[in-house]
């Protein structure tokens, strides 16, 4: 199935809404031009999330992050991509308060930055807003299950949808938001049977992460399957290289160059003749 492309050439939401039942949507995290630039070409959909906190910051959560945050590291991926749709989350305490505030924050992060969405955490509670949103012009997509920005009500990171009355809340949540008019929602750290039966059961796309390969599409943080965080992978992670280790080695050969005076050579400076030894400047 081709994806729709708006003037500027990438993806649009709509064309994204239409993909469900379809061609499973790519979808990684970005949040730099270079990163954006390289993941451009293969992704339908780059999320600027909120997990930039904890991945470029080395914050412990995502909590801390801001508006402003989230405005300039979306400017970064948008300069960085042409092809892939642009969503950007909407940072803790920057949307809950109102639906008015959830439309200010919404309506100054598309305005600033140009991206096609925006992207908020929660359920049946959200609805209201999410309509609100729909409603005036934001495209909104919808996360529930394992929702980092409720790190401290939730209790830790831990995998949703266990027990028959989580599940239950949990299909609900996800037909709320999808009566409520969002074009997608991204499914986090919940059993299998129960994205698979939310995927079954509504009519938008779901995206997952360590969620069912029965989902209409999959997203997952580029740096973890980069290798570039070494101390902890999550279990739905999967590695497809380890540049974090390439990366120390680069490091360490350079600095060993460095210290022995090896680098840099004669081919890496200016001016130097092109007959005779190097002199010294006093």
């Amino acid at each position: 199935m081709s994806a729709t492309k708006n003037k500027q050439g990438r993806i649009t939401v709509p064309a994204l809404r239409a993909r469900k039942g379809g061609d499973p949507i790519v979808c990684l995290t970005a949040y730099t031009a270079p990163m954006a630039q390289r993941l451009d070409p293969h992704c339908d959909l780059l999320l600027v999330g909120d997990s930039l906190g904890m991945v470029v910051y080395g914050m412990d959560s995502t909590l801390a992050v801001t508006v402003d945050m989230m405005i300039n590291h979306g400017l970064a991926v948008m300069r960085g991509s042409k092809h892939a749709c642009v969503v950007i989350d909407l940072p803790f305490g920057s949307y809950q308060e109102s639906r008015e505030q959830a439309f200010r924050t919404a309506a100054r992060i598309m305005a600033e930055t140009g991206c096609a969405a925006v992207k908020l955490e929660g359920g049946a509670e959200m609805a209201d807003t999410i309509a609100f949103l729909q409603g005036r012009g934001i495209p909104v997509m919808a996360h529930i299950g394992l929702m980092p920005q409720q790190v401290n009500t939730m209790g830790g990171f831990k995998s949703q949808g266990r027990d028959d009355a989580a599940a239950a809340r949990l299909i609900e949540d996800a037909r709320a938001i999808a009566r409520a008019g969002a074009f997608a929602v991204v499914i986090e750290g919940t059993v299998e049977a129960v994205a698979h039966q939310i995927t079954a059961e509504i009519d938008i796309p779901t995206i997952g992460i360590g969620a069912s390969v029965a989902c209409d599409g999959q997203v997952l943080v580029t740096e973890d399957i980069l290798g570039l965080f070494s101390d902890f992978t999550p279990k739905f992670v999967k590695r497809y290289a380890n540049l974090g280790d390439q990366i120390s080695d680069a490091a360490a050969t350079y600095a060993a160059e460095v210290r022995a005076r090896q680098f840099p050579g004669e081919e890496h400076c200016f001016g130097i003749p092109k007959t005779g030894p190097l002199r010294a400047v006093k």
